[in-house]
């Protein structure tokens, strides 16, 4: 008898139908001999619709508040499939994610997993019951409620697998895997059999949304496969996972975007020491994330610094900057809110050149000017215009004939 656990996304709870539908699917595995544990999410469009009523009632609502008002959301999925397979003649128990044991840091809005403490869940499935847990939620020491952050859901589905020792983490949801590029923006997109941990992470990182980051950073870590396919088909997906052989592949894999990109450029600052420092690190205290940094070659002392965060958080961004850029002396500040990136991702690039040029000369051709550029070894990411990105993407995808 393995254990499987298994996570099932929005859209696929997102009705009393496909609760019912997604009871069966448990049922089923529950009959091949596996013991299992269900991770969901709340159902439908519900995390969104708590977030707008929470902001009709209070304009900067307490985020200690607002964790206890998003974990609502999964209760209720977790509640409603234990009914329905209990409907259905199973033994199955919905626990809340204070009951499965995950405890958490005090960070509301997106915390931390600390540790799991199984034993109420072994219990359970020493009773023979299928577990549905509440996902995206935790508690802390003090016993307060918090949220996961935006997917949520998958880390706490892949922590649960890693302290159970599960042999597969399955991640259910609207797509029946991990594809080449964006199906709705390139139709000829291929589904990929087989993607490694690496290539995952940086996919998931700049633009893929079908997994969470910090799920596939935890899966790595703690070696456990995951299975991307469909609630709505028998399709076999995608499996994440480390045994990827890197030799046989010498082609860019998937093709990433993000249209949720904005500049920020602190013109003519002093080029000496301590300098990005002085606007970095407010930056990190207000809670605002970096992802590419640029700065330019000195000229007489004199240099330029660009960084680029979410759109909804450059005015935030501005804010602190602002009275940092005139303190050190800048000559002005510059911004662009209408941005988006596209990522080529191959853990062949490594070893093989020539992606950077071809890369730039197809968005060169498609008239498509290159904003920013940053780099790992298994990705190449370019800063181009919000307006242009799902063209680059298609471009992109024909240029390099991405294979699967």
């Amino acid at each position: 008898m393995a254990l499987v656990v298994q996570k099932y996304g929005g859209s696929s709870v997102a009705t009393a139908e496909r609760i019912k539908a997604v009871a069966r699917r448990v049922a089923k595995i529950f009959d091949g001999g596996d013991q299992v544990v269900v991770v969901v999410s709340a159902m439908g469009d519900t995390t969104d619709d708590l977030i707008k009523l929470a902001g009709q009632v209070a304009r900067h609502p307490n985020p200690r508040e607002m964790d206890i008002l998003l974990s609502t959301g999964e209760l209720v999925t977790s509640t409603l499939l234990a009914m329905a397979l209990e409907e259905m003649g199973y033994k199955a128990v919905s626990l809340s994610g204070a009951q499965a044991g995950i405890r958490t840091d005090s960070t509301y809005r997106k915390a931390r997993i600390l540790k799991i403490e199984t034993k109420r869940i072994l219990e359970e499935l020493a009773e023979g019951q299928i577990i549905i847990v509440a996902g995206f939620q935790g508690i802390t020491d003090g016993m307060d409620v918090t949220t996961l952050g935006r997917g949520g859901s998958d880390t706490s589905a892949v922590a649960l697998a890693a302290v159970l020792g599960a042999k597969v983490c399955e991640r259910l949801t609207d797509t029946d895997g991990i594809y080449s590029a964006d199906p709705r923006v390139v139709p000829e997109a291929k589904r990929l059999a087989e993607i490694g941990y690496e290539e995952m992470l940086e996919l998931a990182t700049y633009g893929n949304k079908v997994m969470q980051p910090r799920a596939i950073e935890l899966a790595e870590l703690y070696d456990i496969p995951i299975r991307v396919a469909s609630s709505f088909n028998d399709n076999p997906g995608t499996l994440i996972h480390g045994g990827v052989s890197m030799e046989v592949r010498n082609k860019v894999r998937s093709v990433a975007y993000d249209m949720d990109v904005a500049k920020i450029t602190v013109v003519g600052i002093p080029d000496k020491p301590g300098i990005a420092a002085s606007i970095f690190v407010p930056l990190a205290k207000a809670g605002i994330s970096i992802d590419t940094i640029v700065q330019n070659a000195s000229v007489n002392k004199v240099t330029d610094l660009t960084f680029t965060v979410t759109q909804n958080q450059m005015e935030e961004a501005l804010k602190v900057v602002k009275p940092i850029a005139k303190k050190i002396g800048a000559r002005n500040i510059a911004s662009d809110a209408k941005l988006g990136k596209v990522s080529i991702v191959g853990t062949g690039m490594q070893n093989t050149p020539g992606f950077a040029a071809k890369m730039f000369a197809t968005l060169s051709e498609n008239g498509i000017n290159i904003e920013l550029i940053s780099t790992s070894e298994i990705r190449i990411t370019c800063i181009i215009a919000e307006s242009k990105v799902k063209e680059a993407v298609r471009a992109l995808h024909r240029a390099f004939e991405v294979e699967v």
